[in-house]
């Protein structure tokens, strides 16, 4: 008796069709990583938002517990340079209480200054809320040990338009400022106090970086002369170049590492976007504390 057996045929993908499902793959994955970078910039856009309204709300708590909002910064005398020379405390060091830093502030010799041996360690702690997650660099004291400089992505605005740190200065947070709500005839709500700064090359000086966030520098104060831009020495509304014998006396402008627009802080407490193509006069505006100038929803 003969038994007939049926064998099935075995298939297997063609080299043509693997490649044709390797390109579909290839599509969609180019077609996903947009939105997945665009997610993660959009969580790291609200916690920067986070950052600058926990500032804002640390220097409320000063102003409401001294009855002026912190100085800029605490030095004899002025013009501020950027360099480590001086006492140069920072208003970010006077916030510290009010920013879960208690035990840090009391550390911390202000009479001695920012760059003082006994306050070597201190300048090295990293404190979150200071670091805007998409700013790159290192972070201080939780990256290569105890060698590197904490810094701020923030700064606080001492001046309308460029002009070196000092005790005229038109903004809310400068040399030896003891500012009040009374005295921002502009309206809190149209008034700047802190935003973003990113860190291009120095022109002269000391980088930011170097000089950390209890400096009150360059570091941690910035003006609304011009918007900085990520690109190498070009910014909004200044000439590329500046005479080297400047660089120390040059503070600049606000900028961030978001794309189009910075996070900002204003005086009333609020905190928004400002997009990097705002117009100059409305940046200038937004500056001073008592300017006169109407108020303008251009930006």
């Amino acid at each position: 008796m003969t038994v007939s057996r049926s064998h099935r045929r075995l298939r297997a993908f063609t080299l043509v069709e693997l490649l044709v499902v390797i390109a579909i793959i290839g599509t969609l994955v180019g077609l996903l990583l947009p939105a997945v970078q665009a997610a993660r910039e959009a969580a790291r856009r609200c916690s920067c938002l986070n950052n600058t309204t926990q500032l804002g709300i640390a220097l409320h708590n000063h102003e409401f517990h001294t009855g002026h909002f912190p100085a800029g910064v605490i030095n004899p005398d002025g013009p501020i340079k950027n360099e480590p020379v001086g006492q140069h405390v920072s208003w970010t060091v006077q916030v510290l209480p009010y920013m879960e830093q208690n035990s840090l502030f009391r550390m911390f010799d202000q009479q001695a200054g920012a760059y003082a041996e006994v306050n070597d360690k201190l300048r090295r702690a990293n404190i979150v809320v200071l670091r805007c997650p998409s700013s790159p660099g290192p972070r201080g004291g939780d990256q290569g040990g105890n060698s590197a400089i904490a810094w701020s992505s923030y700064a606080g605005c001492h001046n309308s338009v460029e002009a070196p740190i000092d005790v005229g200065n038109d903004g809310l947070l400068f040399l030896n400022s003891r500012i009040r709500f009374d005295d921002i005839l502009d309206g809190s709500s149209n008034t700047l106090l802190l935003s973003e700064h990113i860190f291009p090359e120095p022109i002269g000086g000391i980088s930011p970086e170097e000089l950390g966030w209890p400096s009150g520098t360059r570091a941690t104060l910035r003006n609304t002369g011009r918007i900085e831009s990520l690109s190498k020495r070009r910014f909004t509304g200044l000439v590329e170049e500046e005479p080297a014998e400047n660089g120390l006396l040059t503070v600049g402008g606000f900028g961030s590492y978001h794309p189009g627009a910075s996070v900002i802080g204003m005086a009333d407490g609020s905190t928004r976007a400002m997009s990097d193509s705002i117009n100059l006069e409305v940046l200038h505006a937004l500056g001073s504390r008592a300017g006169g100038e109407l108020p303008s929803a251009d930006w």
